[in-house]
């Protein structure tokens, strides 16, 4: 993947947050990571962001919340919901509301590198990513 395909992971949790970072990088995607949906808010490049990777449950708004502020506001970024407490209704609701994949955590590298590939679309996608 070219290094201008900018992808954002938002997770409250630092190790998660390093770790997929580091294997995104690794992959050839430029990579800003976020704390906190309201810290990814601020992001003067947003609109530049082609892939949102974010946790379901976290401090203040919640994943699923993000993505519908997104698409509110006009920038519908593809995103990818993540957590560690699945719920069918939550999954269900965000899907409909045009999530792009539900993942569940320990989220496995080849599932996430599908959903990125899926949500970049087909003329992003190069033969680096699965």
């Amino acid at each position: 993947m070219p290094n201008d395909v900018l992808i954002a992971i938002v997770d409250d949790g630092e190790p998660l947050r390093e770790a997929m970072q580091s294997l995104l990088k690794a992959l050839g995607f430029a990579v800003e990571t976020f704390a906190s949906a309201e810290e990814f808010l601020k992001f003067d490049r947003l609109r530049k962001v082609a892939c949102l990777i974010a946790d379901v449950q976290m401090p203040g708004m919640s994943g699923p919340e993000l993505h519908r502020q997104l698409v509110a506001s006009g920038n519908p970024i593809p995103t990818i919901l993540m957590t560690a407490y699945p719920d069918d209704r939550v999954r269900t609701r965000a899907l409909q509301d045009g999530v792009a994949c539900y993942l569940i955590k320990p989220v496995k590298e080849d599932h996430l590198l599908a959903c990125i590939r899926s949500s970049l679309g087909p003329s992003a996608a190069t033969g680096q990513v699965p």
